[in-house]
């Protein structure tokens, strides 16, 4: 009896650990932007990171090296027409979406190849579109990664950055 005792008490302990532990919450929950612009949808996909007292911009997130723009899976940029990023075509479709982040100039990368894990086998040589932007910082900071579609463009911001292109 008494071993039938201490076996339902490990068995149980191990049950509520197990509960507990499927009960955390991801660091990098995923998360969707949908909008419009001038009629045509947008749908953003990604991981949602937070800032967590750590360095983002130089050092999370190197400078002048290809970042999957959010965390996990790459994020993937979708739109059902045309439209013009930056001055240049992009024609509708999913892509993956990634930066090479810069303190004075990023680039803006929309990729053939939608599904990836990561930018861990990004090719260059499937990028439908490449523009280049200015990052912002701010004086606020934003804990989570979070994009905005606007009425006129997309902008990621994350610690106290911006990163936003114009989208006709």
């Amino acid at each position: 009896m008494k071993i039938l005792k201490i076996t339902l008490l490990i068995f149980c302990t191990f049950f509520a650990i197990s509960f507990v532990n499927a009960q955390e919450k991801p660091k990098s929950p995923p998360e969707t932007a949908t909008g419009k612009i001038n009629g045509t949808t947008i749908q953003i996909n990604y991981g949602s990171p937070s800032v967590r007292e750590r360095k983002i911009w130089g050092e999370l997130v190197p400078f002048d090296q290809v970042w999957r723009a959010g965390a996990n899976e790459a994020t993937t940029f979708e739109t059902d027409k045309d439209l013009t990023i930056e001055g240049a075509k992009l024609p509708a479709g999913k892509y993956s979406f990634f930066i090479i982040p810069n303190k004075t100039e990023s680039t803006i990368i929309f990729n053939k190849e939608a599904k990836q894990w990561g930018a861990y086998k990004y090719n260059e040589k499937e990028d439908q579109l490449r523009v280049k932007v200015k990052p912002q910082t701010t004086s606020s900071k934003v804990e989570k990664l979070v994009y905005a579609i606007n009425a006129n463009d997309v902008t990621l911001s994350w610690d106290n950055w911006n990163i936003g292109f114009k989208v006709k």
